[in-house]
């Protein structure tokens, strides 16, 4: 007779997981009673969990009373992926890059389904393209997030737009799965990838990856730009840029694909 006593759960604990997953799955903040009906827990049960996940910096609570993930759980999965910190190595380089090209940098990282805008470099202006640190945007309509894909392989696209069904957020997103693979495949054949204004009308963006000492990719690194603003030469300084910052996280290959 098996006598092993079942394993025994801790409830709270549980529930949290389950509202931090129910958060995951939306690429903008979202309210108490979506995410109460998403987890069939009582409003005030949930409120109570999320209060304590707030306290931890596991979960932000915006003006509007909404709920995303929050900086810790951003810094946790930074060290998943490198021993390094990724934010001191990245944020020197993209400083640089935005003095010189007087534009938005971003670092994001991969987390399921979308990606997570993990620091970035602004320019001392009025006019530039804002990323919030802990948003999230889909990975069909972001560039590094095309990359991401386009490396994973043509199945993991079709998988991933099973998954998500491809909204569009624009006239010019991606939600069609033949010209997906074929964005994803060219993006990543050039090194780079592009966002045609297609998260968000009159933005243009251009991103590559950073790898690790595994060789495994990291994170990514992009330009923000109001898409007249836009050039072609700075794909130069971004790759260059993407080479450096994988260089001192330990990449050794001397043709570092990005």
């Amino acid at each position: 007779m098996n006598n092993t006593k079942p394993e025994s759960r801790i409830q709270v604990i549980d529930r949290a997981a389950l509202l931090l997953d129910a958060i995951s799955r939306y690429t903008k903040p979202v309210k108490l009673k979506v995410l109460s009906a998403d987890t069939n827990l009582h409003p005030s049960t949930a409120h109570r969990i999320l209060h304590s996940l707030i306290d931890n910096r596991f979960v932000d609570r915006d003006g509007s009373g909404e709920y995303r993930l929050g900086q810790r759980l951003l810094q946790l999965s930074n060290r998943q992926h490198t021993d390094i910190d990724l934010r001191a190595v990245a944020l020197p380089y993209m400083e640089q890059l935005r003095d010189k090209i007087g534009e938005t940098v971003n670092l994001t990282i991969r987390e399921g389904d979308v990606v997570i805008y993990f620091e970035k470099a602004t320019p001392n202006r009025m006019m530039h393209v804002q990323q919030i640190v802990g948003s999230r945007a889909p990975l069909h309509v972001t560039a590094v997030g095309k990359l991401m894909l386009g490396l994973s392989g043509e199945d993991e696209i079709r998988s991933y737009a099973q998954r998500t069904n491809l909204p569009s957020y624009t006239r010019n997103t991606f939600s069609s799965l033949p010209a997906l693979i074929e964005e994803c495949h060219t993006s990543v054949e050039r090194g780079y990838a592009l966002d045609n204004e297609e998260a968000e009308i009159d933005v243009g963006c251009i991103g590559v990856l950073l790898y690790d000492q595994s060789g495994g990719i990291t994170a990514g690194l992009s330009l923000s730009a109001p898409i007249e603003r836009r050039k072609d030469e700075w794909i130069e300084d971004l790759i260059a840029a993407g080479k450096a910052i994988s260089a001192q996280l330990g990449y050794a290959s001397e043709t570092a694909a990005v």
